[in-house]
Protein backbone atom coordinates (compact mmCIF):
# COMPACT_ATOMS: atom_id res chain seq x y z
CA UNK A 1 0.00 0.00 0.00
CA UNK A 2 1.10 3.46 -1.10
CA UNK A 3 1.29 5.94 1.68
CA UNK A 4 1.77 9.32 1.11
CA UNK A 5 3.04 11.63 3.47
CA UNK A 6 2.88 15.54 3.51
CA UNK A 7 5.09 17.82 4.81
CA UNK A 8 5.24 21.85 5.19
CA UNK A 9 7.39 21.70 1.54
CA UNK A 10 6.61 17.91 -0.11
CA UNK A 11 4.90 15.04 -0.95
CA UNK A 12 6.86 12.19 0.32
CA UNK A 13 5.92 8.59 -1.38
CA UNK A 14 6.40 5.09 0.35
CA UNK A 15 5.38 1.62 0.87
CA UNK A 16 5.02 2.39 4.86
CA UNK A 17 3.96 4.96 7.29
CA UNK A 18 6.42 7.22 8.97
CA UNK A 19 6.83 5.30 12.41
CA UNK A 20 6.25 8.60 14.51
CA UNK A 21 5.91 11.46 11.94
CA UNK A 22 6.07 15.06 13.41
CA UNK A 23 2.71 17.36 14.09
CA UNK A 24 3.69 18.97 11.23
CA UNK A 25 3.47 16.17 8.97
CA UNK A 26 0.45 14.76 7.45
CA UNK A 27 -0.03 11.30 6.48
CA UNK A 28 -2.66 9.96 4.17
CA UNK A 29 -3.61 6.35 2.57
CA UNK A 30 -6.72 6.87 1.10
CA UNK A 31 -8.83 9.54 -0.92
CA UNK A 32 -11.09 9.59 2.79
CA UNK A 33 -8.27 10.04 4.53
CA UNK A 34 -7.06 13.28 1.92
CA UNK A 35 -10.51 14.31 2.62
CA UNK A 36 -10.32 13.99 6.83
CA UNK A 37 -7.13 15.53 6.55
CA UNK A 38 -6.84 19.01 7.98
CA UNK A 39 -5.45 20.53 5.22
CA UNK A 40 -6.50 24.31 4.10
CA UNK A 41 -7.54 24.71 0.81
CA UNK A 42 -4.16 26.84 -0.05
CA UNK A 43 -2.21 23.55 0.88
CA UNK A 44 -3.93 21.37 -1.02
CA UNK A 45 -3.91 24.11 -4.05
CA UNK A 46 -0.03 24.16 -3.47
CA UNK A 47 0.27 20.22 -3.74
CA UNK A 48 -1.26 20.42 -6.68
CA UNK A 49 0.71 22.84 -8.32
CA UNK A 50 3.86 21.13 -7.27
CA UNK A 51 3.04 17.77 -8.81
CA UNK A 52 4.91 17.06 -12.21
CA UNK A 53 2.31 17.23 -15.40
CA UNK A 54 -0.58 19.07 -14.06
CA UNK A 55 -1.87 22.45 -14.92
CA UNK A 56 -1.12 25.04 -12.43
CA UNK A 57 -4.47 26.26 -11.07
CA UNK A 58 -5.27 29.79 -9.20
CA UNK A 59 -7.85 28.15 -6.82
CA UNK A 60 -10.05 24.58 -6.03
CA UNK A 61 -14.11 25.48 -7.30
CA UNK A 62 -15.34 22.30 -5.10
CA UNK A 63 -13.52 20.53 -2.63
CA UNK A 64 -14.55 17.36 -2.81
CA UNK A 65 -13.96 17.16 -6.76
CA UNK A 66 -10.91 18.82 -6.35
CA UNK A 67 -9.74 16.19 -3.58
CA UNK A 68 -10.73 13.38 -5.59
CA UNK A 69 -8.70 15.21 -8.78
CA UNK A 70 -5.76 15.70 -6.31
CA UNK A 71 -6.23 11.52 -5.15
CA UNK A 72 -6.19 10.79 -8.89
CA UNK A 73 -2.94 12.79 -9.47
CA UNK A 74 -1.21 10.87 -6.43
CA UNK A 75 -2.11 7.95 -7.61
CA UNK A 76 -0.48 8.60 -11.19
CA UNK A 77 2.66 9.14 -9.58
CA UNK A 78 5.10 6.63 -9.99
CA UNK A 79 6.63 4.65 -6.88
CA UNK A 80 9.43 6.03 -5.66
CA UNK A 81 12.47 4.30 -6.55
CA UNK A 82 14.68 2.63 -3.62
CA UNK A 83 17.72 4.00 -2.08
CA UNK A 84 21.05 2.64 -3.49
CA UNK A 85 23.28 1.77 -0.86
CA UNK A 86 26.20 3.37 -0.27
CA UNK A 87 29.87 2.04 -0.63
CA UNK A 88 30.41 2.81 2.92
CA UNK A 89 27.49 0.22 3.51
CA UNK A 90 28.52 -2.12 1.39
CA UNK A 91 31.95 -2.56 2.92
CA UNK A 92 30.78 -3.05 6.40
CA UNK A 93 28.38 -5.49 5.24
CA UNK A 94 31.74 -7.28 3.68
CA UNK A 95 33.85 -6.86 7.20
CA UNK A 96 30.70 -8.16 9.31
CA UNK A 97 30.51 -11.80 7.04
CA UNK A 98 32.59 -14.51 9.04
CA UNK A 99 35.30 -14.43 6.15
CA UNK A 100 35.73 -10.83 6.67
CA UNK A 101 37.40 -8.93 3.54
CA UNK A 102 40.79 -8.13 2.24
CA UNK A 103 41.87 -4.75 1.28
CA UNK A 104 41.95 -6.06 -2.36
CA UNK A 105 38.22 -7.44 -1.54
CA UNK A 106 37.20 -4.24 -1.12
CA UNK A 107 39.12 -2.50 -3.26
CA UNK A 108 37.59 -4.46 -6.25
CA UNK A 109 34.01 -3.92 -5.14
CA UNK A 110 34.26 -0.33 -4.52
CA UNK A 111 37.05 0.60 -7.15
CA UNK A 112 38.83 2.22 -4.55
CA UNK A 113 42.83 2.84 -4.28
CA UNK A 114 43.99 0.04 -1.50
CA UNK A 115 45.11 3.67 0.42
CA UNK A 116 41.70 4.70 0.74
CA UNK A 117 40.07 1.79 1.78
CA UNK A 118 42.48 1.17 4.62
CA UNK A 119 41.47 4.94 5.13
CA UNK A 120 38.07 4.06 5.99
CA UNK A 121 38.98 1.55 8.18
CA UNK A 122 41.25 3.40 9.90
CA UNK A 123 39.44 7.22 10.18
CA UNK A 124 35.63 6.35 9.13
CA UNK A 125 34.80 2.86 10.87
CA UNK A 126 36.93 2.78 13.64
CA UNK A 127 37.76 6.41 14.46
CA UNK A 128 34.23 8.00 13.33
CA UNK A 129 31.85 4.87 13.72
CA UNK A 130 33.68 3.20 16.68
CA UNK A 131 33.59 -0.01 14.68
CA UNK A 132 36.11 -2.64 16.28
CA UNK A 133 37.85 -3.38 13.10
CA UNK A 134 40.18 -6.27 13.68
CA UNK A 135 42.90 -7.71 10.89
CA UNK A 136 44.80 -11.28 11.45
CA UNK A 137 46.91 -12.78 9.00
CA UNK A 138 45.62 -15.42 7.03
CA UNK A 139 46.70 -17.58 3.93
CA UNK A 140 44.99 -15.31 1.67
CA UNK A 141 46.57 -11.84 3.32
CA UNK A 142 45.48 -9.48 5.76
CA UNK A 143 41.65 -10.48 6.59
CA UNK A 144 39.59 -7.77 7.94
CA UNK A 145 36.56 -8.27 10.19
CA UNK A 146 34.20 -6.03 12.24
CA UNK A 147 33.99 -7.82 15.81
CA UNK A 148 31.69 -7.15 18.72
CA UNK A 149 33.51 -5.29 21.22
CA UNK A 150 34.56 -6.95 24.24
CA UNK A 151 35.03 -5.06 28.00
Amino acid sequence: MRTYTITRDRLIISKEAPLQPSDAEVVVTSADELRAAQLSNKRLLALWNDLPGCDRLTRIGSRETFVDRLWSAFEALPDPRPARASKQAAVIAMLRRPEGATVEEVRTATGWQPHTVRGLFSGALKKKLNLNVVAAKEHRGRVYRITAVTV
